[in-house]
């Protein structure tokens, strides 16, 4: 599943890595837009599968910005 952008703006501060275990609610990635903090969070449990962008780029709202495998928590050890 990959996680779109939600505003045009930069990738201020990437908070994962791949392979990262993650749950619905956590904040994955924070953007600068129009000097806004935009926190991007996931909506699903999951596992951080690529990340696409890099800290200071520029992106484009409705851009994948990371994909995510989506799981099950019971499935994993979260870390």
């Amino acid at each position: 599943m990959e996680i779109l952008a939600p505003v045009t703006g930069i990738v201020w501060y990437i908070l994962v890595d791949e392979g990262d275990v993650v749950s619905c609610g956590d904040t994955l990635i924070i953007l600068e837009s129009m000097q806004m903090e935009v926190n991007i969070d996931t909506a699903v449990n999951g596992r951080v599968a690529k990340i696409l962008r890099a800290q200071g780029e520029t992106i484009f709202r409705d851009e994948p910005i990371l994909v995510l495998k989506q799981t099950s928590l019971s499935a994993e050890a979260r870390p």
